[in-house]
């Protein structure tokens, strides 16, 4: 039998292995979510317009009354015979555009994902007048081909984003996760569910 020496000694270690596992475990989560942050920040022009969309965005939510609500105010999400869209998930993105990063939020339910953007646009009216509108896109679960993590093919960056083609092969590209692999995980779920 082990002295009581013997034994208060490999307690003593196995508990500084713990705790040395769990410090490397936080070092890893927050390594993960730096290099979600500066990729976030990287799409965007100006740090300081970064700052003011996200800021702006936050009390948005807060004034509405939270995520789940701002996305059924701006997508007109209403209960249909008793059959509630539930949000699972939503993330601060960017929709690529031709025109560039569109800054904004993906929202994931059992039903869709839609992209509403931090930002109104300018667009032409029919009449000819400028009006501001939200840049919104929504695709049902069920008309989504594929969603994949895929990687920019320029050499002088490593920005990763999530692909996601439809059943009639259109392409929207979504970037700057703060967690692009939850995200991703997430609607890889939801995509199966909706099936």
């Amino acid at each position: 039998m082990p002295s009581p020496s013997k034994r208060y000694s490999k307690i003593r270690h196995s508990g500084v292995n713990s705790v040395i596992a769990k410090m490397i475990k936080l070092g890893e989560c927050v390594d993960s979510f730096s290099k979600g942050i500066r990729e976030h920040v990287k799409l965007s022009p100006k740090l300081s317009e970064t700052v003011k969309g996200k800021l702006s965005l936050g009390a948005r939510i807060l004034q509405v009354g939270g995520v789940d609500k701002v996305f059924k105010q701006k997508f007109n999400i209403r209960d249909k015979n008793n059959h509630e869209e539930t949000l699972l998930k939503a993330s601060q993105c960017y929709l690529w555009t031709t025109a560039g990063p569109i800054a904004g939020l993906l929202f994931i339910s059992n039903n869709r994902i839609a992209f509403c953007s931090e930002r109104s646009i300018k667009i032409s009216s029919q009449t000819g007048k400028l009006v501001k509108v939200h840049y919104k896109v929504m695709i049902p679960l069920r008309k989504i081909d594929t969603a994949i993590e895929a990687q920019s093919a320029k050499k002088t960056t490593t920005q990763k984003y999530v692909q996601i083609v439809t059943e009639d092969n259109f392409e929207f590209w979504f970037m700057g996760f703060f967690n692009l692999r939850k995200t991703l995980n997430c609607l890889h779920q939801a995509i199966h569910q909706s099936r």
